[in-house]
């Protein structure tokens, strides 16, 4: 077969035009919805946001836990109420901080912090921003819902009786208990075999 010639025209082919244009056709419809959207008020602010997780970080600390401190007490009963401090610096060993912070999209940051003083490993003082009580800080929590009285978390003495009286006459209550399972187990090697 003999060799022919290839005839180059400059790498203008057919198919290198039409893509070429093509990509001068898409940087002009793009350069034209940047200047529609920039005529438009935004809206795609208003209907599309990305959707940001709550943030908690911390200790938090209620009125009601700081109420309850007391000077005097010792360091394992200020954990007890309060819960391990989230700061405890090796160089002021007499000194815990509770700090916490709550970041949630479309609501200003929260930001507390409490800071308890020991001295010969007993509490000397107690240094706090203004703390919320817990239902405070609850409903803080819970924005969407609407604001209401909250529930009450004890019962009634008739709902105690109608209670009793249910569980009573239920047949799961008069059923005896199962037995214990045995425990018995195989050994776990075979007598007389050695290793």
């Amino acid at each position: 077969m003999p060799n022919l010639p290839i005839h180059r025209t400059g790498g203008h082919t057919p198919g290198r035009l039409a893509g070429r244009l093509a990509l001068v056709l898409v940087t002009v419809a793009l350069g034209a919805c940047s200047s529609v959207r920039e005529r438009l008020p935004d809206v795609s602010a208003t209907i599309i946001t990305p959707y940001k997780i709550d943030i908690v970080q911390g200790n938090v600390v209620t009125r009601e836990q700081a109420e309850v401190l007391k000077p005097g007490m010792a360091r394992a009963q200020v954990r007890d109420i309060l819960g391990t401090p989230l700061v405890a610096s090796v160089f002021h060993a007499n000194r815990w901080d509770y700090v916490f912070t709550f970041s949630r999209q479309g609501q200003e940051p929260q930001r507390r912090r409490l800071t308890v003083f020991f001295k010969d490993d007993v509490l000397e003082k107690v240094d706090a921003d203004p703390l919320p009580s817990e239902t405070e800080f609850v409903a803080s929590l819970d924005v969407r819902r609407r604001p209401g009285k909250a529930p009450a978390l004890e019962a009634t003495p008739e709902q105690l009786k109608n209670f009793a009286e249910r569980n009573a006459a239920s047949p799961a209550s008069s059923a005896p208990a199962p037995a214990a399972p045995s425990t018995s187990y195989p050994p776990l090697e075979s007598p007389g075999v050695s290793r």
